[in-house]
C-alpha cells in the first residue's frame, strides 16, 4: 500500500511540475519571405528538408518563452487542430512577438491561427 500511495505522489508532483504556457500559435513556411535570407537553416542552424520541412516537426518561439522551452526542447503543442502533437524548438521568431508560437509547415498545407494554444515542456 506504502508503495502504491508513493507511486501516485511521485506522479501527481511530476505532473505539476511540468512546464507549460498559453500562446497564439500560428505557421510558417521555409520561404525567404517568412524566414531570412537562408531558409534552409533555422536559428539553431538545423538543416531543413526544403522538399518537406513538416517532417522535421520544428516549433519556432517567440523570444520571451526561449528561458521556459529553449532551443532543441521537445515540446507538446494542444489546441492547434491537426498540428497537435510533439514539437522541437529549432527557431525563434522575431524580437516584435511575445507569447506566440510558430509551426514549420510545408506551402501546400493548410494555414491557420489559434489562440489559447497549450505549449508544455516534454522532459
Amino acid at each position: 500500500m506504502k508503495k502504491v500511495l508513493s507511486i501516485l505522489l511521485f506522479t501527481s508532483l511530476n505532473l505539476s511540475s511540468q512546464i507549460s504556457e498559453k500562446v497564439v500559435c500560428t505557421i510558417y513556411n521555409a520561404v525567404e519571405e517568412q524566414t531570412n535570407s537562408d531558409p534552409g537553416h533555422t536559428a539553431s542552424n538545423f538543416a531543413l528538408d526544403l522538399t518537406n520541412p513538416y517532417k522535421h516537426r520544428i516549433i519556432a518561439v517567440s523570444r520571451d518563452l526561449l528561458k521556459k522551452f529553449p532551443m532543441h526542447s521537445k515540446v507538446r503543442v494542444e489546441g492547434a487542430g491537426k498540428y497537435d502533437g510533439v514539437w522541437i524548438v529549432e527557431d525563434k521568431m522575431n524580437k516584435r512577438y511575445s507569447k506566440r508560437i510558430d509551426l514549420l509547415i510545408n506551402v501546400d498545407m493548410s494555414i491557420g491561427k489559434w489562440s489559447g494554444v497549450k505549449l508544455t515542456k516534454i522532459n
